[in-house]
């Protein structure tokens, strides 16, 4: 009796043995012809990341914060306030610079000033040479007139002598008037001249204005573009340099990618414009669809910080892998909950016409 249940519970258990089995089998078969279905039509690599440009914000003048208005992880707007710096020294530049310049433009109302009273005294030099050119003709002709009389012997030297000195002095006040408007003249085109430089200096100093105006503005420091906030690493009171970053933004503007870095071996079976599954771990049940938008230009390895060199040293054949930008397709929607540096898994149908 006992011997008979002990058979027939040993055909049972070798029952559900057999049909284990079979499942197994069936389902590793079912696995194995996907497999190398999969293989046969499709290119995959699980080394792929979401990518989207963080980029640093900085600013672009030396002070101390005067407050912060953002918090981690904060949505942002285009023109959005995110750090404002302290701009009493620069209020102070661009008073100081706005003085120079009202300065500059009193001297030139000055200088026009000063040439229009240099032009109204070469005026009136010039009728002074009008005032001498006429004595000196009467003079002339005075002493032409007693050079005959002396001649004729109805006048004396005395008076010839005395005709001929007053005729020296009006030709010498002639050319003294001459010579007190070409002076007249010098010292107007000198007056001009100095006059250019200093519109010269005005506009030097509207430059230097409007330097300081942009320094001001600087301290005013606002989102580029619609965009997520990173890590707040920056309190009030504390100083910053020019140049210096003090907080990174992820561009919504931009979009986002998946760089999915193939074997060299892998890439001769595609080009541009390829359809694209892609399938993120963060979310499984998901797929998301794209479009190979391009390839790099050179390995991956090549954009190192020390690229390997293969002909120095001893040399081991690694299968290189050549990033791949891929566009993600679909509403914005779906695309919100992605996050650059997520890992993904993409896969890509062999193009016939390459192999």
């Amino acid at each position: 009796m006992s011997t008979q249940k002990q058979s027939k519970t040993d055909q049972i258990i070798t029952r559900v043995t057999t049909i284990i089995a079979a499942v197994v089998f069936v389902i590793l078969l079912v696995w194995g012809i996907r497999t190398v279905f999969s293989y046969l039509r499709y290119e995959d690599t699980n080394d792929a990341q979401i990518d989207e440009y963080i980029n640093p914000v900085t600013a672009r003048v030396n002070g101390y914060i005067k407050s912060v208005r953002y918090v981690e992880n904060q949505e942002v707007k285009k023109g959005d306030t995110l750090v404002v710096i302290d701009d009493s020294d620069y209020l102070t530049q661009q008073d100081e610079a706005s003085a120079s310049l009202s300065n500059a433009k009193a001297q030139i109302a000055v200088m026009e000033s000063t040439i229009q009273t240099s032009e109204t005294a070469a005026e009136a030099s010039k009728a002074k040479i009008a005032a001498a050119k006429a004595k000196l003709w009467k003079q002339q002709a005075d002493y032409d007139r007693y050079k005959k009389l002396f001649d004729a012997e109805s006048a004396t030297r005395q008076q010839l002598e005395t005709m001929q000195s007053m005729l020296e002095v009006a030709q010498a006040e002639y050319k003294a008037a001459q010579e007190d408007h070409a002076a007249a003249l010098s010292k107007t085109n000198d007056v001009k001249a100095q006059s250019g430089v200093l519109k010269s200096e005005i506009q030097r100093r509207e430059a230097v204005l409007k330097r300081n105006n942009l320094n001001t503005s600087y301290t005013v420091i606002v989102a580029p573009y619609n965009g997520k906030m990173g890590r707040r690493t920056i309190q009030p009171g504390q100083l910053v340099q020019n140049g210096q970053t003090i907080a990174y933004i992820v561009d919504r503007d931009a979009g986002k990618w998946v760089t999915a870095n193939f074997k060299e071996t892998q890439i001769g079976k595609m080009q541009v414009g390829e359809s694209v599954e892609v399938e993120v771990d963060a979310f499984p049940e998901k797929a998301f669809s794209g479009k190979v938008e391009s390839f790099s230009g050179a390995t991956g390895s090549r954009f190192s910080l020390l690229p390997p060199d293969n002909a120095t040293g001893n040399f081991v054949k690694i299968a290189q892998r050549i990033p791949v930008r891929i566009h993600l397709e679909g509403p914005a929607e779906e695309l919100e909950n992605l996050r650059a540096g997520m890992s993904a898994t993409v896969r890509i149908k062999k193009n016939k016409a390459h192999e």
